[in-house]
């Protein structure tokens, strides 16, 4: 009997001790993000943000008609047509302008669907004579441009287009509207992440610049023109950027002063407090190595 009592307690708890041994079952996936969206920012009657994928521009419906921004049609024409589409379902006004936010092909390809439908393209000067020097097959070339700042008004509403110096391109435009307090700047101002790659086609100290004076203008949330982290930028981020952009610089210029750029900085510069920026450990080096050649070759 005390046998098969202790039989039976040993069945028992054998379940308990077995599952004592195995490692915890793994967390359910989280959902797959749907491959585009169209959201109204929050607190705005005609102010929208339409992503696909990693990439997203904002349009503004007006009684008018409707100012769209940067196509986003890189490698994939049908996001051009879903962007159009996401607009018709808002409203049935016509498009009436499309603003690029800088001549990077990855934000402004794929236009000719807007300017089919008699969309008028704006961008900075220096863009239009980028892009007509390119010549991209499925860019549209600017209409009109703009040099340091004009406002574009249609039905009752401002959006007012500035350019603020060199910073990730020659010719980037914010893109402020007044009455909302919302801004909307594509790839120098991105949101606790570190800056792409080795910051090609950038002038990094006058980046600085640049940010000092997005940080001067009227506003309370930035829009980027990638979806980083996830919401929208403050004041905050602008400074968090600028102290970023001012240490690595710093950092590096010692490196550089000690005969160590490119490699041996790009191995030895760390700036550990952004480690929990996105990007920091695939694009860190190569911020780096942009400043070396800034700081010890004067380009």
């Amino acid at each position: 009997m005390r046998f098969l009592l202790s039989v039976l307690a040993c069945l028992l708890l054998a379940p308990a001790a077995f599952a004592q041994t195995q490692p915890p079952a793994p967390a359910p996936a989280a959902p797959a993000q749907p491959t585009f969206a169209t959201t109204k920012v929050e607190g705005t009657d005609n102010v929208y943000i339409f992503r696909y994928q990693f990439h997203q521009s904002i349009f503004v419906v007006t009684p008018e008609g409707v100012i769209a921004t940067d196509p986003i049609g890189y490698l994939r024409p049908q996001a051009v047509k879903t962007y159009i589409d996401e607009i018709k379902k808002v409203t049935p006004a016509p498009i009436k302008y499309v603003v690029y936010s800088h001549h990077h092909y990855d934000h402004i390809a794929g236009g000719k669907p807007f300017k089919d439908l008699g969309a008028t393209f704006v961008a900075h000067k220096r863009a239009k004579e980028h892009l007509e020097q390119l010549r991209y097959a499925d860019v549209v070339i600017p209409d009109e441009t703009v040099d340091d700042k004009r406002t574009l008004k249609l039905g009752g509403t401002e959006l007012e287009l500035s350019y603020v110096g060199r910073n990730h391109s020659d010719n980037s435009l914010v893109m402020r509207l007044p009455k909302e307090k919302l801004l909307f700047a594509v790839d120098f101002i991105p949101i606790e992440a570190v800056n792409f790659r080795n910051m090609p086609d950038s002038w990094p100290i006058e980046w600085e610049d640049s940010l000092k004076k997005v940080e001067a203008m009227d506003w309370d949330r930035l829009i980027p023109g990638h979806p980083y982290k996830g919401r929208l930028g403050t004041k905050q981020d602008v400074k968090n950027l600028l102290t970023y952009m001012q240490e690595l610089s710093a950092e590096v210029k010692q490196a550089a002063d000690q005969g160590k750029c490119p490699d041996n900085a790009m191995k030895e510069v760390k700036l550990e407090k952004y480690q929990t920026w996105l990007n920091y450990g695939e694009y860190l080096a190569g911020n780096i190595e942009r400043y070396c050649f800034y700081w010890s070759r004067g380009y």
